[in-house]
């Protein structure tokens, strides 16, 4: 089977992009035409190197007025490139990438998380009425995990879903040995948490940091490391303490290797890549109890409820005097390989285009 596909994503970092660049890498290596729509950014040099075309397609994060001009630039890309099929990645693709195919192509929409939850109050009931609605303008909804999927439909939003979980690369991450990785990094035999992600409200690292002094005071000599930036950087560097903001780094395997516990106190998620990458480094996780965290975790973590500080301290402080990541490395390796996420995409394409003939 040879395809012309056209990603459109507006996150060029993070998550999303990992996505979009994993599936680009496995679609070139099929020998498929494809394309990406992006703000220019990480995302298009990673896309460019492997063989694919990047066409710069300037979009804001945030929804708004700017958004009709955004589509409609999107609807002269999509001219243009003449793909078999659009796959749009996220909240604001999702909303240019709809209004501007309404559905005369074939359509994948992934969410990466539910952007009502992101925006609340007046401007999450128009998101969640502008996702019940532009439903009806994607082929498929793919989300990264059954609770993703379950958040939608509780949502009111009826779609065909489809589930895709997320993968990583086993060859990258990897179990490393944790004194040669802190060796590295200057670090010492302390007690070490570790937390990454970009330093916005979603990732609920201000529970994390109002969580931290009574790990401190359970935990002897305690550390705590978060790897990322974002827009909450300042804020949270004031909030600090004795909590360690290495701001945003390359080497996050080397510091998922150092810890004892990788802790991701999310407010929501579809399925947060860090809780995969440290299963592959064989690190026990401490997560909220949010959609995709437990269905990756199974038995080998501990989750707790989101926002919870109290509770998050507990689990974290018993999981640094006893981490335990058995069975971790083993379940991503069964579950959660990145073969196995880009070959279920392409299974689910070649159905969608059989569907639309």
């Amino acid at each position: 089977m040879s395809l012309s596909v056209l990603h459109v994503s507006q996150p060029v970092d993070g998550g999303v992009a990992r996505s979009v660049s994993d599936l680009v890498s496995d679609q070139v290596g099929r020998g498929w035409r494809v394309a990406v729509a992006s703000p220019e950014g990480p995302l298009a040099r990673r896309v460019t190197e492997v063989g694919a075309e990047h066409v710069a397609w300037r979009a804001g994060r945030a929804p708004g007025p700017p958004s009709i001009l955004e589509a409609g630039s999107l609807g002269r890309i999509v001219k243009r490139a003449a793909p078999d099929l659009v796959h749009l990645h996220s909240s604001k693709a999702g909303l240019a990438g709809r209004l501007a195919i309404r559905g005369n192509l074939p359509t994948l929409f992934q969410p990466h998380a539910w952007s009502f939850y992101a925006l609340g109050g007046p401007l999450g009931r128009a998101a969640l009425a502008w996702e019940r609605f532009a439903a009806r303008w994607a082929t498929a909804i793919v989300c990264v995990s059954e609770g993703e999927r379950a958040d939608g439909e509780a949502a009111g939003i009826q779609a065909n879903w489809r589930v895709v979980p997320n993968g990583v690369d086993l060859d990258v991450f990897v179990a490393e040995d944790r004194e040669t990785a802190r060796n590295e990094l200057g670090l010492d035999s302390c007690p070490l948490a570790v937390s990454v992600g970009r330093l916005s409200r979603q990732k609920g690292m201000d529970v994390l940091l109002a969580a931290w002094p009574e790990v401190e005071r359970r935990v002897a000599g305690a550390q705590l490391v978060v790897v990322g930036s974002g827009p909450e950087e300042d804020e949270l560097r004031r909030r600090a303490g004795s909590a360690r903001l290495v701001g945003a780094r390359d080497d996050v395997r080397s510091w998922l290797a150092a810890a004892d516990v990788v802790v991701v106190p999310s407010r929501w998620e579809g399925l947060a890549y860090v809780v995969l990458e440290a299963m592959a480094a064989g690190r026990p996780v401490v997560a909220t109890d949010v959609a995709g965290m437990g269905e990756a975790l199974g038995d080998t973590g501990v989750l707790v409820p989101s926002e919870d500080s109290a509770a998050l301290a507990v689990a974290l402080a018993g999981a640094l005097t006893r981490p335990d990541g058995t069975g971790a490395r083993e379940r991503v390796e069964r579950l959660y390989d990145v073969r196995r996420a880009t070959q279920a995409m392409a299974d689910l394409y070649a159905e969608v285009l059989l569907r639309s003939q």
